[in-house]
């Protein structure tokens, strides 16, 4: 089983954009989800403090923002994973992506 990543994202939104762009090129497999069409996630993620577009969850982190270098740490975690034949962590987290569905 792969590593779960969720990018939420806005419309319009540069940085989502950006973020996509990074992942694609390196070949990361993402889910996309609308913060728009989701308030229940919006406000779970506030609780949380992640506030700016995107959010990003992975199996054991979360992340708000433009972030290239959580993005390269997520690749090199990846790839490390892949040698090793290793393909989650032993104890992930369950994402707010999982909690809640699109209009809620």
């Amino acid at each position: 089983m792969m590593m779960k990543i969720t990018v939420w994202t806005l419309p319009s939104c540069v940085q989502c954009d950006n973020t996509k762009r990074q992942l694609d090129k390196r070949g990361i497999q993402y889910e996309v989800r609308e913060l728009n069409r989701n308030p229940k996630a919006v406000e779970r993620f506030k609780e949380l403090d992640l506030i700016s577009a995107p959010i990003i969850e992975t199996d054991n982190k979360r992340w708000s923002g433009f972030r290239l270098d959580k993005i390269n740490s997520l690749d090199v975690h990846l790839r490390t994973e892949r040698m090793r034949g290793i393909s989650v962590p032993l104890e992930p987290m369950s994402q707010i992506a999982e909690e809640v569905t699109d209009d809620e």
